[in-house]
């Protein structure tokens, strides 16, 4: 028997570690567009057939997505995609408030011309999906204003971890909404935010961006 080189061994590490990356992004696109709904139990060996991907990478997928708080791991019972409980979407709620508000705070202060010109188109694109009522365009295209402002900072760190947060917030607002009929009332507004970070408002801006998170809060205890 031959061994293997450590050439070998490293290559077949990163190609496992790609699958695995691969087989991780898939499944959240998967659970955050609600083809793997709240409360879903999840096979390994049909989830890797369903990729075209072994079942290791799979695996290390759904550990992964567990960390992340994605999927549930239940002992002696197997994998549920994590259940949107009342407690917990508040719980998301608080967290957004406390990373997004600072994040709000930085990005007025470091906006340039183009990061302005960029939120404005973002900004008017969401107002168009909330004159019309889309809902499922105006939940793609306001994750698409807060994720900019994230960037916006060019932190590397707070990025992971907001980005996280709002693809926990992008399914919870779709499973809100596929119940119920779109309403222009319950969509808001970014104008407030985007004139707060256009004049480079620090203040007014974590203002702004906590006052939109509380009544998004709001509208959850009153209709949930």
């Amino acid at each position: 028997m031959v061994d293997q080189t450590n050439d070998e061994r490293e290559g077949r590490s990163v190609e496992n570690e790609r699958a695995s990356d691969t087989a991780y992004g898939i499944l959240t696109d998967m659970i955050v567009d609600l083809r793997l709904p709240p409360g879903s139990f999840l096979n390994e060996q049909s989830l890797a057939d369903q990729l075209g991907l072994g079942r290791m990478p799979v695996r290390e997928a759904l550990a992964q997505l567990a960390k992340d708080r994605f999927v549930t791991i239940m002992p002696r019972r197997g994998t549920v995609v994590t259940p949107l409980a009342l407690d917990d979407i508040l719980g998301m709620f608080e967290a957004r408030e406390a990373v997004e508000c600072g994040i709000a705070y930085i990005a007025a202060s470091r906006a340039t011309d183009d990061d302005l010109e960029a939120l404005r188109k973002l900004v008017k694109t969401v107002d168009d999906a909330r004159v019309i009522t889309d809902s499922e365009q105006f939940l793609k295209d306001d994750h698409a204003v807060h994720s900019f402002l994230i960037h916006m900072i060019r932190n590397p760190l707070l990025q992971d971890a907001a980005d996280r947060l709002l693809l926990h917030s992008l399914r919870f607002w779709r499973s809100y909404w596929r119940d119920r009929p779109p309403r222009q009332e319950a969509m808001l507004s970014h104008a407030e935010l985007f004139e707060a970070v256009e004049a480079h408002d620090s203040v007014r801006a974590e203002k702004a961006m906590r006052e939109h998170l509380q009544s998004s809060r709001q509208l959850v205890q009153l209709l949930f």
